[in-house]
């Protein structure tokens, strides 16, 4: 019988004084391709983390095959090589960092100035930094990846610029110069258009046809064709394991197991009185360029208050900038014909009197918020229109907090440190975040990402209550239409900069 590529026998795995798992057991052989699966919070991130080595083994015994065959072929190369060499493991966020400081000290608005985003590296140098541990020859050869991963015209590009889905690929491309003999992916498909999911299968199955082994986190709807064998995780255990032909996913969502507390949202509306304004946003011929790249181009659209936007396009599209342009992020809206709650941009309102009528949510924004705050401390700060509470918490604000965390399902999460609990947990806080205040406009870029079925059909609802029982106008962001709430009924899509219906 062959060697395991990889083997966890009864591992007990431990992380800042909490066990996470225990007596796991999880086999990879020669040439199989995994996906983890699982409801939000059972265990597939951590899992990837303790393969990787960043987490620590206190029972039981890891065995990383494919590291042992590699010394057993191969000179060790220095003596603090280890198998952490042979993998690379692309997460939910990236590491970016600045090249006065060269800390990750990026801030959210930082793309859209022109000296400030200069200060951060760009693709090209980025990728040319990357030094594979094993210097050997390789498929994944820099042209290549550049090819593969469609990077050639994001070259000059400053990192902080790049869109959701292109830091993506980059991540992606980066992993790959490595040189990896596995790799390690955790909810690589968030996020991404229809194309790119389409385009992902594709480099995926070149990326194992050339010998690296994969296993990845993502969702039972989503799991690539590339893969060959499904783990479902359930409360930090493995509860099945087989081969992808024999898994049959669970698509239904049960609604009787996430009612809504209608009374408790009504009284969370009644606490706040939303102003009436007749025009929210009013773009008139708007374009908006850098250098000689166009991202908007002559953009018409008219948002009146109550009305409800789904806000569609391919990554890269132009999305994101146009909604900096409404939440004050972006400086440019100063010189744009552009009207903002019934008044012109540039009369005399702030950034805040902007940013104060605005929840808004986007899949960049929880890269942002201080290491030890914790759910609750997030939340209120919404309340302040800051990333992060950085005020004495007032009683009855925290209180307004907690209650929007319990109406979200994941109150037992307030006091735990923001960037401890799990992405979805922290999507979630992120959306608490912006309902807190009550707010006329609510911008909701990409709210689902990570999420699973209940926590989805959890937030739709909560969506279609406040939108049935007030007058709050909703953009509404996603590649996925089956996300979009039924409270929606107009749609803006926007194709390279451009309206297209």
């Amino acid at each position: 019988m062959s060697r395991p590529f990889l083997s966890l026998q009864n591992v007990t795995i431990r992380h800042q004084n909490h066990v996470l798992f225990h007596d796991l057991n999880f086999e990879v052989q020669p040439g199989e391709q995994w996906a983890l699966i699982g409801e939000s919070g059972s265990g597939k991130s951590s899992l990837l983390k303790a393969i990787a080595g960043e987490m620590s083994v206190v029972g039981g015994q890891v065995r990383y095959g494919f590291y042992e065959e590699y010394l057993e072929q191969q000179p060790v190369p220095d003596i603090f090589f280890s198998f952490r060499n042979l993998l690379a493991m692309v997460g939910q966020k990236h590491t970016f960092k600045n090249l006065s400081t060269n800390t990750s000290t990026f801030y959210y608005q930082q793309r859209y100035h022109a000296t400030d985003a200069e200060d951060a590296p760009t693709v090209e140098k980025y990728l040319t930094s990357v030094q594979p541990a094993v210097l050997a020859d390789s498929w994944w050869t820099y042209a290549r990846v550049i090819s593969s991963f469609r990077l050639t015209e994001l070259l000059q590009k400053q990192l902080i610029k790049l869109s959701n889905g292109e830091t993506k690929r980059l991540l992606m491309a980066a992993a790959m110069l490595q040189n990896p003999k596995l790799l390690l992916l955790d909810m690589p498909l968030t996020g991404l258009d229809v194309e790119s999911r389409a385009g992902f299968n594709q480099l995926l199955t070149e990326i194992t046809s050339s010998g690296v082994t994969v296993i990845l986190a993502t969702s039972a709807q989503e799991i690539p064709e590339a893969i060959t064998h499904v783990a479902l995780l359930k409360k930090n255990r493995i509860v099945s394991a087989q081969p992808k032909a024999a898994y049959i996913p669970q698509r239904t969502k049960d609604q009787s197991n996430c009612p809504l507390k209608a009374e408790l949202l009504s009284q969370l509306l009644s606490e706040t009185e939303s102003p009436e304004f007749s025009i929210i946003a009013d773009l008139k011929n708007v374009t908006v360029t850098y250098g000689d790249k166009t991202v908007l181009d002559q953009v018409n659209w008219q948002v009146r208050q109550g009305e409800r936007w789904a806000l569609l396009g391919h990554n890269g599209a132009g999305k994101t900038t146009l909604l900096s342009l409404l939440n004050g992020d972006n400086p440019q809206a100063f010189s744009k014909d552009l009207t903002l709650f019934d008044r012109r941009r540039g009369t005399s309102e702030t950034i805040w009197d902007i940013k104060k009528k605005i929840g808004f949510v986007s899949p960049e924004l929880f890269q942002f918020f201080p290491h030890q705050q914790t759910c609750l401390q997030v939340v209120e700060s919404g309340l302040y229109d800051t990333l992060g509470l950085f005020r004495k918490s007032q009683p009855g604000n925290a209180t307004k907090a907690r209650q929007w965390l319990e109406l979200l399902g994941i109150a037992e999460e307030a006091q735990k440190p923001f960037r401890r609990v799990s992405a979805s947990s922290q999507r979630l806080c992120l959306l608490a975040r912006a309902l807190i205040k009550h707010p006329p406009l609510l911008i909701l870029d990409e709210p689902c990402q990570g999420m699973d079925a209940q926590q989805q059909e959890r937030f739709e609802q909560v969506v279609d209550a406040i939108c049935a029982n007030s007058t709050t106008t909703l953009m509404y962001v996603t590649h996925y239409p089956e996300e979009i709430p039924s409270c929606v009924t107009k749609v803006l899509k926007l194709e390279n900069g451009v309206v297209v219906s």
